[in-house]
């Protein structure tokens, strides 16, 4: 696995956040593996994964990115912003 991490949450998505929100959790991020977080999402929170379907393609996943703090997992077009614990 690229990302070892301990634990994953899902702090927020984009959907009825703020701006000046989305902006602190976008801040430095980077592109990321979609594939690799979608394995740790099923890992550490199942039911997420299956509420997203995410046993199906997702065409979004290229538009994966991170931070020093979390993963921002994209899917429908709607970002997941996941705080992560090495």
């Amino acid at each position: 696995m690229i990302y070892d991490v301990q634990s994953i949450r899902l702090e927020a998505t984009c959907v009825g956040i703020s701006m000046r929100l989305w902006e602190h959790y976008m801040k430095d991020a980077v592109k990321a593996n979609g594939y690799e977080i979608k394995k740790l999402i099923k890992k550490h929170l199942p039911e997420l994964a299956e509420s997203l379907g995410l046993k199906y393609h997702n065409p979004y996943e290229s538009n994966c990115k991170r931070t020093k703090t979390h993963f921002i997992y994209v899917h429908s077009n709607i970002e997941y912003f996941l705080k992560f614990k090495r």
